[in-house]
């Protein structure tokens, strides 16, 4: 892994609100920690209703953890696009990753409960 990335477990509960619903809660949530990045929690595939995710085109690629697929969250008031992200094959540095989402903090909210 590269000395800059840090994963630990993520400490408590922590929920996914996609335009109010609920939409994950894990105790299992990974934290991750790159640079003076913040941190980004990475939620169990298990723990989030994966019905309200759907599979983008979008892709991007990191050269310390791999190639990002993207999500777009099927939500009441409409999807947002590219709203998560997973690595399906991750660098083996942080193959801790694999078979989480992460989710960008300004389309939905991520908070510890």
């Amino acid at each position: 892994m590269a000395d800059h990335i840090k994963i630990r477990p993520a400490s408590g509960t922590w929920v996914v609100r996609a335009a109010g619903a609920v939409i994950g809660e894990s105790t299992r949530a990974l934290e991750l920690t790159e640079g003076d990045y913040p941190p980004v929690i990475y939620f169990p595939r298990d723990d989030l209703a994966m019905a309200f995710l759907d599979t983008s085109d979008t892709t991007a690629t990191c050269h310390h953890k791999g190639v990002a697929s993207y999500f777009t969250v099927v939500a009441k008031s409409g999807p947002i696009p590219d709203a998560a992200w997973s690595y399906e094959d991750p660098k083996p540095g942080v193959i801790e990753i694999k078979d989480h989402l992460a989710f960008y903090h300004d389309k939905i909210a991520v908070e510890e409960v």
